[in-house]
């Protein structure tokens, strides 16, 4: 009896472990299929800032390098010999047209005025006299007291004297001369050199007359470098045609900046360009000149340039934030109306305005990001947010690396 309700019971809990089980083995395979069943949830797009690429009329620049130089430079020598007796100039200063620099004895050139003044006052005596002569002669030969060959004489006489007066006076004006030039002056303004005699020493006049020092002009200031052929022929293309008359370089606007004054470029013009391309390296001499009122700027003095164009053109632009590098490539990313970001190689300009020139690879009106580059990858889904393509602030802040060519 108890045996029978022993089996009785486990038999129960077999049973009742058999369902469990299944149960169990049924609700795992259910959640299987049914996670089988959902699609991946798609990511997120991705937040960027779009701008429009834009077509502005703009002047284009090319850019170099140069050094500035000196329109006049005067090598300062003595033009008498002599003594150096005293030196009125500070070494680098600048100094005035007309400025006393330099005194040579002037003692013997004194002497020599004043023996050629007494010279010529002979002369004029002598020319005297023999005007006296003559008119009397003349005078005498009506009555027929005096022959004609005394009359030629007296004549001959009086332009023998005159003569002499003319060599005199010429002396004294060579002697006048040598004393001036015993007072060297400034014959240009601009910067002084340093004094390359001293006082005491004696120097020659000629052709083997020492360097006594030297003088540069300031203001104006010529620029030099060598533009390449395409930028200088693009530049002067955009010179209005005037048949007859010669190219108005004055309108091809020049930008220069130095190591002082990166942020305040000064403005000048186009001044010369050369006759000829250098076969080896494809480039033209070119200057421009600058203003250059306080003296700041020094000949030899290493400078960046930009060089514009008489006027302006139609050209993309866009922010340079916007401007990817894959190895040698630029790139930019095209929003299109899918919402999709698109990689497109793109190929710049020069800088114009704050922004960068797009000679290729953009069309006017398409989207590009310029904000959030670095968080998207092609074919991106992306949350466009519109906003202008270049701050304010971006198109006041000047250019500051150039390219130098």
């Amino acid at each position: 009896m108890i045996l029978g309700t022993v089996r009785h019971a486990l038999l129960g809990v077999a049973i009742t472990a058999g369902v469990s089980l299944a149960a169990l083995t049924a609700a795992v395979h259910g959640s299987n299929t049914a996670q089988g069943d959902t699609a991946p949830a798609a990511p997120p797009a991705t937040p960027v800032s779009v701008a429009v690429v834009e077509q502005r009329a703009l002047v284009s620049w090319a850019e170099f390098s140069g050094r500035l130089e000196a329109i006049e430079r005067v090598e300062i020598r003595s033009r008498v010999s002599g003594v150096v007796e005293q030196v009125h100039f500070s070494q680098g200063a600048l100094v005035k047209q007309g400025d006393l620099l330099v005194s040579i004895d002037q003692a013997p050139y004194q002497a020599e005025f004043e023996r050629a003044q007494a010279q010529l006052l002979a002369a004029e005596a002598r020319v005297a006299l023999a005007a006296g002569e003559h008119e009397r002669g003349q005078k005498l030969m009506s009555t027929q007291n005096v022959s004609q060959r005394d009359l030629d004489t007296r004549l001959n006489a009086l332009r023998e004297a005159q003569a002499n007066e003319r060599a005199a006076r010429a002396a004294l004006q060579s002697a006048r001369l040598n004393l001036d030039y015993t007072q060297i002056r400034a014959p240009i303004g601009g910067r002084i050199g340093r004094l390359e005699v001293t006082v005491g020493n004696l120097v020659a006049a000629g052709a083997n007359a020492p360097l006594l020092t030297t003088l540069v002009s300031v203001d104006p200031v010529y620029a030099g470098f060598n533009a390449d052929e395409g930028s200088l022929l693009k530049a002067l293309a955009t010179l209005p045609a005037e048949p007859g008359k010669p190219r108005d370089l004055k309108r091809i606007p020049v930008q220069m900046t130095t190591a002082a004054n990166e942020a305040a470029p000064v403005s000048g013009h186009l001044n010369f360009v050369d006759n000829g391309i250098d076969a080896a390296t494809g480039t033209v001499r070119v200057r421009a000149i600058f203003d250059n009122k306080d003296g700041a700027l020094m000949p030899g003095q290493f400078v960046r340039l930009r060089m514009g164009q008489a006027k302006s053109e139609p050209a993309l632009v866009i922010n340079e934030r916007a401007v990817g590098t894959d190895q040698n490539k630029k790139f930019v990313f095209v929003v299109g109306k899918d919402h999709k970001a698109q990689w497109r190689e793109v190929t710049l300009g020069t800088a114009a305005e704050g922004l960068r020139i797009v000679t290729s690879g953009l069309e006017a009106g398409e989207q590009i990001v310029v904000n959030g580059l670095q968080r998207i990858r092609p074919g991106a889904s992306v949350a466009p947010e519109q906003v202008p393509m270049a701050e304010r602030s971006e198109l006041k802040k000047p250019t500051t690396e150039l390219a130098q060519r």
